[in-house]
C-alpha cells in the first residue's frame, strides 16, 4: 500500500479521513504536529495556510510515496496557490472532501478546477460520514505501479 501525505487547511477533514482509511471511529481532534501512522501522514492545517511552514511539508514528503491535497467541496476559498503540487518530487492526487454536504455541480467543479490547479493528477470525491468515495482512494493507494 501506498504511503500518502494529506495536505489542507484546518477543518478540510484530513484527520476524519485518516480515522476512516483506517477503521477507526470518527472522532474530533485538532491536528497539533505532524502525524504519521503506516501508511498515512497527517498535518495541520497551518502547514499549507502559512507558507513558512512549505518547508516542513518538503522534508515530511520525502518519507511518503505521494501526496493528498485536500479542498472541502464547500470551501470559499482556494487552499492551494496554482502548481502547488509542483513542490513536491511524488505524485499528488486531489481529494474533493465533505462531498455529503452538497450534490451542486458548481461547488464540485469549483473545488475540482481548484484541485487540477494545483497539480493534482488525479481527483477523487469523498464522503468520510457516509463512506462514499472511500473505496475508489483505498484501491488508489493499494495499487503497486510497476517500475
Amino acid at each position: 500500500m501506498k504511503k500518502i501525505m494529506f495536505i489542507g487547511a484546518v477543518g478540510t477533514g484530513k484527520t476524519t479521513l485518516t480515522q476512516r482509511l483506517q477503521g477507526l471511529d470518527i472522532t474530533y481532534q485538532k491536528t497539533q504536529a505532524i502525524e504519521s501512522s503506516q501508511y498515512i501522514v497527517d498535518t495541520p492545517g497551518e502547514f499549507v495556510q502559512r507558507r513558512q511552514f512549505y518547508s516542513a511539508l518538503q522534508v515530511t514528503s520525502s518519507g511518503v510515496d505521494c501526496i493528498g491535497i485536500l479542498q472541502c467541496v464547500d470551501e470559499k476559498f482556494n487552499t492551494f496557490p496554482p502548481g502547488f503540487g509542483s513542490m513536491f518530487s511524488k505524485p499528488v492526487i486531489g481529494i474533493i472532501t465533505k462531498m455529503d454536504k452538497t450534490d451542486d455541480p458548481e461547488l464540485i467543479k469549483k473545488a475540482e478546477q481548484s484541485l487540477r490547479s494545483s497539480g493534482a493528477r488525479e481527483i477523487f470525491k469523498v464522503s468520510s460520514i457516509e463512506d462514499d468515495g472511500i473505496k475508489e482512494l483505498l484501491a488508489y493507494l493499494e495499487y503497486e505501479e510497476e517500475a
